[in-house]
C-alpha cells in the first residue's frame, strides 16, 4: 500500500504493525522538516504507547515543542511529527489537534486501548481515505493505496459518477466507489475492534460563522488592515520554514500577490516565484505574474503552454487523480507545479481569498439575479417555470424561430428551459447549487443514477447568515473549496513530490475573516476590499486591479482541435456503450452540437471525457 505512494513521498518509507493486534501503518516521506533519521515514520512516542503515521505539516511545532521542553519532554529530533505524538502522549488527541497550526492527515493507534484515530485537518488541505472492506479497516491519503490491499473488493457508484458529470468533481465523503469514503475536513474517526467506525466534529466552519455572527470585528478600517497584515505575515513566515529550497506560485492576482509579497518582506534574498502562460489571448496572466515578480524583486521563472503540453499530461491524469476529477485547471496546476519541482520541494500557493473575502464575480451575478426573482411570490415564480416547461425545448425552437426577432440562439428552447429552472427555485441557496451545477440539462447523462448526491448545502445557516453573499462563501468553504481546489492542488504537486502550502487557509485567518461585516469583504461590486489593503502597502494599485481571469485552458477551441481525436476515441458509441453507464445517444448530441459550434459544452464533456479515460486505464 505504501509503494503505491512513492511520488507523494520518495525520500525514505517506513512500516510498523502489531500483528496480535491486527493493525498495520506504512509511511512514505517527503522530508522538508529534520531531513535526519529523526523523522522516520510510523512514529512510537517515548513512552512506547503511542503510534503516528502523519502526512502533512505542523507550522507551530517550534512553539509547542518549547512548551513540550518545559515540562521535562526530551526529543529525539528535530521534526514536527516528534512533536505531536508527544503532546498526545502528555495531553491527548482533542487537547493536541486544537493546538495544531497546519495541513494534516493522520493514522494515530493507542496500544494501550487498541484504538485507531484518523485525523484530517480543518479546512482540508490534506487527504484521506477510509472504507471497510471484507471486514478490514483500509485507509490512506490516495484511493490506489486502498485498492492495493487484497481485501479490496469495492464497486464503482453510479450516483458519485452523475456527480462528477454535474459538478466536476465528487462532493462531500462520497467517492466513485460504492461504500469509500472521504474523511470530511475536521474531522475524526475512532475505531476500536469490534466496533462501528465512530465519527466526530472537532472544528466547524459553520460553526465558526455562527460563533461570529453575533461577535462581528468592530474596529476601525485602518485597524482591521492592520490586524490582516499581522495575520498575513505570520501566517506567511510560518509557512516559509523547511530544510529544503522553497519558493512560490505567482499568478500575478490578488492572493497569489499578498502571499509573495509577505514572503518577499521576510526574506533576505529574492523568493523564487513561478508562473505559467498560455499564447491564446484571454487566458495569459503570465504578463501580470512578471510585472508583480520585477516590482517585488524575485527570482521569476515562467512556462509558456500550448494544446501539445496539454496532450502529453491527460494520459497521466487517471493515475494522478485516482477517481476522475474534472476541473479542466488541473491541466495547468500540473504543469507550473512540474516546472517548480525542478528548482524547489516547497511552493506556497494564494488558495482561498476567494471563499474568505468574497472574490468570485459569480456571488454578484447570482446575488443580483435573486434580488430580482425573489421579489416575486414563490407560488408565482414555481407557476411560471411549470408553465414555461408544459413544452418540450424543441417546441420552443419551432415557436421562437418563427418570430422575427434579432439574435436568437440556436437552440432557443434550451434557454427557455433554463430559465424555467431558475423560476422554479425555492431559495437563494438552491439557486447557487444550480449555478454551481456543471450540467442542469433535463435529460440525465448516466441513467442509472437519481441524483442521491449533491453538494449538501446547510441550509440552516440563513438562520444565523442573513447575507446571500456570505453563504455562498460558506458553502464554497466547505465543498468546492476543499472538494475541487484542495484536490486538484493536492495531486498535481504530490505527483512531482512537491509540497504546496496555503497562508492563506491558515484557520486562524480564517476565523478572523469570518468576523469582518460584509462592507470589509464586499465594495462596488468588487470583492476582496480588505485583502487588497493590506496588499497595496507592497504592490501598486494599478498593477494588481485588473478583471479576475481564474486559472484555466482554453478548452473549447482545443476540443474542436487538437483535443479532437483522443475525445472522439472516448466518445465513441461503443466506447460509451461498453459498462453501460452514460446514455450515449445523449452525450454524442452534447458532442456533436458542440463540433458544430451550435453550443458551448465543453466542461460537461471534459466531465465524461475525465470518467471515460479513468476507466479506460483501471
Amino acid at each position: 500500500m505504501a509503494d503505491t505512494l512513492v511520488h507523494r513521498g520518495p525520500d525514505s518509507s517506513g512500516t510498523w504493525a502489531d500483528d496480535d493486534a491486527g493493525i498495520a501503518l506504512g509511511h512514505r516521506r517527503l522530508a522538508i522538516v529534520d531531513l535526519s533519521p529523526g523523522g522516520h515514520q510510523p512514529m512510537v512516542s517515548a513512552d512506547g504507547r503511542w503510534v503516528i503515521c502523519y502526512n502533512g505539516e505542523v507550522y507551530n511545532f517550534t512553539d509547542l515543542r518549547a512548551e513540550l521542553e518545559a515540562q521535562g519532554c526530551v526529543f529525539r529530533g528535530h521534526s514536527d511529527t516528534e512533536v505531536i505524538v508527544e503532546s498526545i502522549a502528555r495531553h491527548g488527541v482533542d487537547a493536541t489537534v486544537d493546538r495544531l497550526i497546519g495541513m494534516f492527515a493522520f493514522a494515530l493507534w493507542d496500544r494501550e486501548t487498541r484504538s485507531l484515530t484518523l485525523v484530517r485537518d480543518r479546512v482540508g488541505v490534506k487527504p484521506l481515505y477510509w472504507s471497510v472492506q471484507r471486514g478490514v479497516l483500509l485507509f490512506g491519503s490516495e484511493l490506489k493505496a486502498l485498492r492495493a490491499h487484497p481485501a479490496w473488493a469495492a464497486q464503482l457508484d453510479p450516483e458519485a459518477a452523475d456527480a462528477l458529470v454535474r459538478f466536476s468533481y465528487i462532493p462531500g465523503e462520497t467517492t466513485i466507489y460504492k461504500g469509500v469514503h472521504k474523511l470530511r475536513p475536521g474531522h475524526m474517526l475512532t475505531v476500536r475492534a469490534g466496533e462501528e467506525p465512530r465519527l466526530s466534529c472537532y472544528w466547524s466552519l459553520a460553526d465558526v460563522v455562527r460563533a461570529r455572527a453575533a461577535d462581528r470585528f468592530a474596529g476601525t478600517e485602518a485597524e482591521a488592515v492592520d490586524q490582516l497584515d499581522a495575520l498575513l505575515r505570520d501566517a506567511v513566515s510560518r509557512r516559509m520554514v523547511a530544510d529544503v529550497p522553497l519558493g512560490a506560485f505567482l499568478s500575478g492576482g490578488i492572493d497569489s500577490s499578498t502571499v509573495v509579497a509577505h514572503m518577499q518582506a521576510a526574506s533576505n534574498r529574492p523568493v523564487r516565484t513561478f508562473s505559467i502562460g498560455f499564447n491564446e489571448e484571454g487566458y495569459d496572466e503570465a504578463v501580470h505574474a512578471k510585472a508583480v515578480a520585477r516590482h517585488l524583486g524575485t527570482d521569476h521563472t515562467e512556462l509558456y503552454l500550448d494544446s501539445a503540453a496539454a496532450l502529453d499530461v491527460i494520459p497521466r491524469l487517471p493515475a494522478m487523480f485516482d477517481e476522475p476529477f474534472a476541473d479542466s485547471s488541473q491541466l495547468p496546476t500540473y504543469l507550473v507545479a512540474a516546472m517548480t519541482r525542478e528548482h524547489v520541494t516547497v511552493a506556497l500557493s494564494g488558495d482561498g481569498g476567494d471563499e474568505l473575502f468574497g472574490g468570485y464575480p459569480r456571488y454578484f451575478v447570482t446575488d443580483a439575479l435573486w434580488r430580482k426573482i425573489g421579489r416575486l411570490p414563490g407560488g408565482l415564480r414555481a407557476l411560471g417555470g411549470r408553465g414555461l416547461q408544459c413544452l418540450p425545448p424543441r417546441a420552443w425552437d419551432r415557436i421562437l424561430s418563427a418570430l422575427p426577432l434579432k439574435g436568437m440562439p440556436a437552440r432557443p428552447g434550451e434557454k427557455v428551459h433554463r430559465v424555467a429552472r431558475v423560476l422554479g427555485m425555492p431559495g437563494g441557496d438552491a439557486l447557487y447549487e444550480h449555478i454551481m451545477t456543471q450540467w442542469t440539462g433535463g435529460r440525465t447523462l448516466v441513467p442509472q443514477a437519481r441524483g442521491a448526491v449533491g453538494l449538501g448545502y446547510d441550509g440552516a445557516l440563513s438562520d444565523v447568515l442573513p447575507d446571500f453573499v456570505e453563504r455562498m462563501q460558506v458553502h464554497d468553504a466547505v465543498t468546492y473549496l476543499p472538494d475541487d481546489i484542495m484536490t486538484k492542488v493536492d495531486r498535481t504537486t504530490m505527483a512531482v513530490s512537491l509540497e504546496a502550502r496555503e497562508p492563506l487557509l491558515d484557520h486562524r485567518l480564517v476565523e478572523f475573516a469570518w468576523t469582518l461585516p460584509r462592507h470589509f469583504k464586499i465594495r462596488g461590486g468588487d470583492g476582496k476590499w480588505l485583502l487588497r489593503q493590506a496588499l497595496y502597502r507592497y504592490v501598486p494599485r494599478d498593477m494588481v486591479e485588473r478583471p479576475k481571469m481564474g486559472f484555466s485552458i482554453p478548452l473549447e477551441s482545443w476540443l474542436r482541435g487538437p483535443l479532437r481525436e483522443w475525445a472522439e476515441a472516448l466518445l465513441d458509441p461503443a466506447a460509451l456503450s461498453a459498462e453501460d453507464l452514460f446514455d450515449p445517444a445523449a452525450v454524442r448530441s452534447l458532442w456533436d452540437d458542440h463540433q458544430n459550434g451550435r453550443r458551448n459544452h465543453s466542461t460537461v464533456l471534459w466531465n465524461v471525457l475525465m470518467l471515460q479515460a479513468w476507466r479506460a486505464a483501471a
